[in-house]
């Protein structure tokens, strides 16, 4: 399963997760420029547990060595594919849970999350000597948020079968609850101190962003994160939205919303919707012309049900515009 994106919007823009995503990718370029020092360098900004439970190991480092890795291991990755799918689940969840708790706290909450992650590892592979690295942990933790911030929203998710792309939507407690279940049967079916994926790091970011968010959640926003947040609304609404259209039994044509902004109202605007069909998605480009108003009807001709001898309905998209998408 493969999430595609969420079906909520946030208010205000991701500065902290898009900051986050570009310090990610500027480690990985760093890491790539080291050529034959690459070893090295994962096993000086890794968390490897035998640094800790090993003091002949340990003596190959200073203090501050050993305690920057408990923040640098989250920002390296072990090859293309890692930070790939790592960055795309913290672009696809990390907006939401920004939005709720506001920059500040959003930021301190991921990096606690990484941290409680890589010493639930270190305490469970306590004489490993093989490096943890990736954001994964954190991640999870902002999963773990998600789930209990939203767990109704719909996931649209792509499962391929037989190379052949279906597109679903699912609950979010779901698919979450799902990934949560695969980290725990991969983490008990694997062989402890062995090398391979960190499961039991990303069960403990998990859980403990669902501790962290309750916490979080009680510290009152400063100054500082409101004035982000002022600066930062949302003045379009996302280039893929899902709409869920309805229609009378006997009529051919579908009904639905879609929300725009009164910018995106007054210049036109060009979105990419997903319309649910049976157990598949219908991507439709959508055109919205400048000058629209409240209420405008967009006809999408064809796009509605078919009847039996061939006739298509149409597909009508009533525009409601908001401040805050």
């Amino acid at each position: 399963m493969i999430p595609i994106r969420d079906t909520v919007e946030s208010r205000n823009y991701p500065i902290i997760t898009h900051l986050i995503i570009a310090v990610n990718v500027g480690v990985y370029l760093i890491q790539l420029s080291q050529g034959a020092g690459i070893d090295h360098f994962i096993l000086l900004y890794g968390l490897v547990p035998a640094r800790y439970s090993d003091p002949f190991v340990a003596g190959y480092f200073t203090l501050g060595q050993q305690l920057f890795s408990f923040l640098s291991f989250m920002f390296v990755h072990g090859d293309f594919w890692h930070i790939l799918f790592n960055m795309w689940s913290l672009y696809i969840f990390g907006d939401n849970v920004e939005d709720r708790l506001g920059s500040v706290r959003y930021l301190l909450f991921y990096l606690l999350c990484g941290l409680a992650s890589g010493l639930a590892h270190l305490f469970l592979n306590w004489h490993s000597q093989i490096p943890t690295v990736g954001a994964s942990g954190a991640i999870a933790g902002v999963m773990g948020a998600y789930f209990i911030l939203h767990p109704r929203a719909k996931i649209l998710t792509m499962i391929p079968v037989l190379f052949i792309p279906f597109f679903v939507e699912l609950p979010a407690f779901f698919f979450l609850g799902l990934w949560f279940f695969f980290q725990l049967a991969s983490a008990s079916l694997s062989p402890a101190q062995e090398g391979g994926i960190a499961w039991w790091a990303h069960i403990g970011g998990f859980i403990f962003g669902m501790i962290f968010l309750k916490l979080f959640a009680r510290v009152p926003e400063t100054g500082l994160t409101q004035a982000v947040k002022s600066k930062t609304a949302r003045k379009k609404t996302p280039h893929l939205q899902t709409l869920h259209t309805t229609a009378a039994p006997e009529d051919l044509h579908l009904y639905g919303d879609m929300v725009i902004t009164p910018e995106e109202a007054l210049k036109g605007a060009r979105k990419l919707v997903n319309i649910p069909w049976a157990f598949q998605k219908r991507l439709l480009h959508v055109t919205v012309p400048p000058g629209v108003k409240e209420g405008t009807v967009l006809r999408l001709e064809g796009m509605g049900r078919g009847a039996p001898e061939g006739r298509k309905g149409d597909l009508l998209l009533k525009l409601k515009i908001r401040e805050h998408p």
